[in-house]
């Protein structure tokens, strides 16, 4: 009878703190979202960073909102079909004493689970902010963000990580650790879409000539990207969905690794090409790291990480110059960060994968998987918007900047200035 008391002891204890271990996990995802702030804030200019950081506190808001109300029954639907199911609105069987013991699924609660997850639907939107910033309306863009995390988002999720047909395709599966595929290039492909709709600011490319409109705060912008970082340690290792101390640990140190590889190759790079060492190519260098890790934190050596890392750092920057070419704006890089180095990590996967499960061929198919769809959703989305409701500003409020144009305010008071630059 001892013994029996014991283990459920030891049961209850290793259940008790593998759950607080996922809400800290959900709590440095939550952070995050200070750091897209902060660097998205960062890198536009002074006369729309207000307009950023209103943009960086509504995504979340209508984020977990939306993920609460339906996202959660359609990303996770149980038995389906493998591409559409829905198992109800709100966040499952919250009425059962059983969703909140070891019987839910013998790590964490049926709320610690929803929590942890909400706070993945609410970056995916969030990549897109910073790509359409200084030229989108913001009431259009907080309609779109409400269609793609209700119904895009979770429903492309639920192929992966709800058990669909990408779960189970090939001998074992798309993998995708932490969404360098199902966070990052979800929000990437929607954020190109918007790019390509929009149109670039005025004044960037003129007689095909690129102009470039520097950030108004790097100080501002490197504090983000520190967040994000720290964030990134619960992104990553949470995604273990246990405490397991080998999992764990091991996802942090290639993660981190990953990172400061990612910092090293970028600035050597933008050394290389500007002749100066550019503080932003190396911020978005520790960025591409990490959204490249991401997928393959759990299957890869230190050393495949820092490779992984290091190669991303360098496509950043190819990239910034690459979409520059086809005059396509972004003024923070997330497409050159999520989009191109989300698609890069879940391919790495293929290479590094020190387990034999996963095969380079099911990673390319996992990629396709959701550009196809999410690009083509994100522009149907933004396209009946802009046909509809408007989604760019008038050149007069553009040049006025937007936290005067569509907030009646300024980030720094007194500071305004009326210019296309």
């Amino acid at each position: 009878m001892n013994e029996v008391a014991t283990v459920a002891t030891v049961n209850d204890a290793i259940f008790m703190t593998e759950n607080i271990w996922i809400m800290i996990s959900a709590m440095l995802v939550f952070i995050m979202g200070l750091g897209f702030a902060c660097v998205e804030a960062g890198l536009v200019r002074a006369k729309c960073s207000a307009n950023v950081a209103f943009k960086n506190i509504a995504v979340p808001a209508i984020g977990i909102t939306m993920y609460a109300l339906l996202g959660f029954g359609l990303m996770y639907p149980g038995t389906f079909n493998g591409i559409l199911g829905f198992a109800g609105f709100g966040i499952g069987d919250w009425a059962n004493p059983a969703s909140f013991t070891a019987a839910y699924n013998g790590h964490f609660t049926l709320f610690t689970d929803w929590l942890f997850q909400a706070m993945f639907a609410a970056t995916a939107a969030t990549i897109v902010s910073g790509a359409v910033a200084e030229r989108v309306k913001l009431n259009s863009f907080l309609v779109f963000t409400i269609a793609y995390v209700a119904l895009v988002y979770p429903v492309v999720g639920s192929w992966t990580w709800g058990g669909g047909w990408l779960s189970t395709f090939g001998a074992h599966g798309f993998h995708d650790l932490a969404g360098s595929t199902l966070v990052h290039s979800v929000g990437g492909w929607a954020a190109l879409a918007g790019v390509m709709i929009l149109g670039p600011r005025i004044g960037k490319y003129v007689g095909g000539k690129v102009h470039a409109i520097p950030a108004h705060n790097i100080p501002l912008a490197t504090i983000g990207v520190f967040m994000l970082w720290f964030g990134w340690w619960g992104f990553n290792a949470g995604s273990a969905l246990n405490g397991d101390p080998k999992a764990t640990s091991w996802i942090l140190v290639t993660t981190n690794l990953a990172a400061v590889a990612g910092i090293i190759t970028a600035t050597l790079t933008s050394w290389i090409v500007s002749k100066k060492p550019d503080a932003t190519m190396a911020l978005n260098g520790c960025l591409a790291g990490l959204v490249a890790i991401t997928a393959g934190a759990d299957v890869v050596t230190p050393l495949s990480s820092w490779i992984i890392g290091a190669i991303a750092g360098v496509l950043v920057v190819g990239a910034v110059f690459m979409f520059d070419r086809l005059h396509l704006d972004d003024p923070v890089g997330a497409l050159s960060v999520h989009l191109v180095n989300g698609v890069w990590g879940t391919l790495a996967v293929g290479i590094f994968d020190i387990t034999g499960d996963y095969t380079l061929g099911t990673q390319a198919v996992g990629v396709l998987a959701y550009a196809v769809p999410c690009f083509a959703a994100a522009s149907l989305i933004f396209f009946i918007i802009k046909k509809t409701m408007g989604l760019r500003v008038t050149e007069k409020q553009e040049l006025r900047g937007l936290d005067q144009a569509e907030h009646g305010q300024e980030a720094y008071s007194g500071f305004q200035i009326f210019s296309n630059m």
